[in-house]
C-alpha cells in the first residue's frame, strides 16, 4: 500500500520574500563614527587659518577672514619645511629598502620549500608582537656604536627593521596565491629566479606591494618614539618631533594659528595618501585573502 502524497503548489513551495527594512544601526554607528573622525581633521584644518583670537575665543565659528599667513609663517619661520624635507628623505629611503628586503623574504619564504623555512616565517611574525620600546636602550647603543646615530642612514636602516616583519607577514600570504604554472613557463623559456621574480612575480603581487607600502607610509610617516631616541640633532628632526618642539615653542609665543598650521601640513601626505590609494588598499586585502 503506498501513501499518496498532494504535489505542493508554486505559491506554497516558494518562501515568501522578506518585506521588512533593512538594520539602520549599523549605518547609524558607521555615520557617529566618521563623524568623530573627520570633526577634528576638519577643526584642525579650519583653526589653521583663523587668528589667536578666534581660536580662543570663537573655536567652532568659521574664520571671518582666512590668515593663509599661519601656514608661512609654520612653514619658514618654525622650520615645517626642513622637518618635512627630513621626513620625506627617511621615510622614503626605508620604505624603498622595506619594500625590496620584505617582497624578497616573502617570496622566498611563500614560493620555496627548504629547512627552517617555518622556524623564519614565524620568527617575522614573532616580532610585530615586540614592543619597540623594550628594545630602545640597546637600539641606541648599537647605532651609536655603528656612528649611525643622528644621521639619515641610521634612521632608514632602523624604520626598516621595524617596518620589514609586517611586509613579510603580508606579503607571504600574497605570494602564496599567486598561480605557479607562470613561474614554470619563465623558467622553461631560461629566466633565472631573480629574473622571474622581478620580471614575473613582482608584477602579478602589485596590488599587494600597493597596499602594503601604503601601510608602512603611513607608519613610518607617523613613527615619533624611534627618531625621538635616536635623532637628537634638531636640523635632522622629521616631522614629529618638530611638531613636538613647534607645540612647546609656539605655546609659549600663543601663536595658535601656527601651530594648527604646521598640524596640518603634518596631516596632508598622510590624508591625501589614504584618499588616493584607498581603492588599492582594498583591491590588495581582497587579492590576498582570496586564493
Amino acid at each position: 500500500m503506498t501513501l499518496l502524497r498532494e504535489r505542493p503548489s508554486v505559491a506554497t513551495a516558494v518562501a515568501p520574500a522578506r518585506t521588512g527594512r533593512a538594520n539602520p544601526l549599523p549605518q547609524i554607528a558607521m555615520l557617529c563614527w566618521a563623524v568623530v573622525t573627520a570633526l577634528p581633521l576638519l577643526w584642525a584644518v579650519v583653526s589653521s587659518v583663523k587668528s589667536d583670537d578666534e581660536i580662543l575665543n570663537e573655536p567652532w565659528s568659521l574664520p571671518s577672514t582666512p590668515h593663509f599667513d599661519n601656514w608661512t609663517r609654520a612653514w619658514t619661520s618654525a622650520s615645517i619645511g626642513r622637518y618635512f624635507l627630513n621626513s620625506l628623505i627617511v621615510v622614503g629611503g626605508a620604505l624603498l629598502l622595506t619594500m625590496l628586503l620584505g617582497a624578497l623574504v616573502a617570496y622566498a619564504l611563500a614560493r620555496y620549500e627548504f629547512r627552517g623555512n617555518r622556524l623564519i616565517y614565524y620568527t617575522f611574525v614573532a616580532a610585530m608582537f615586540f614592543p619597540v620600546f623594550l628594545a630602545l636602550v640597546p637600539l641606541f647603543f648599537v647605532v651609536q656604536r655603528l656612528g649611525l646615530l643622528g644621521t639619515y642612514p641610521g634612521l632608514i636602516l632602523v624604520y626598516a627593521a621595524y617596518a620589514v616583519p609586517f611586509t613579510v607577514f603580508f606579503l607571504h600570504a600574497f605570494f602564496r596565491t599567486l598561480p605557479s604554472e607562470i613561474a614554470e613557463a619563465a623558467f622553461l623559456d631560461g629566466c633565472s629566479h631573480g629574473a622571474v621574480f622581478f620580471r614575473v612575480m613582482l608584477p602579478l603581487a602589485r596590488p599587494g606591494l600597493t597596499a602594503v607600502a601604503i601601510f608602512n607610509f603611513l607608519g613610518l610617516w607617523n613613527q615619533y618614539l624611534l627618531p625621538l631616541v635616536l635623532n637628537p640633532d634638531p636640523d635632522r628632526y622629521v616631522l614629529a618631533q618638530g611638531l613636538a618642539a613647534l607645540s612647546v615653542s609656539q605655546g609659549y609665543r600663543s601663536d595658535w594659528g601656527g601651530l594648527f598650521a604646521g598640524l596640518t601640513i603634518a596631516m596632508l601626505p598622510v590624508l591625501v595618501a589614504y584618499v588616493a590609494f584607498q581603492r588599492h588598499i582594498r583591491a590588495g586585502m581582497t587579492a590576498g585573502a582570496v586564493k
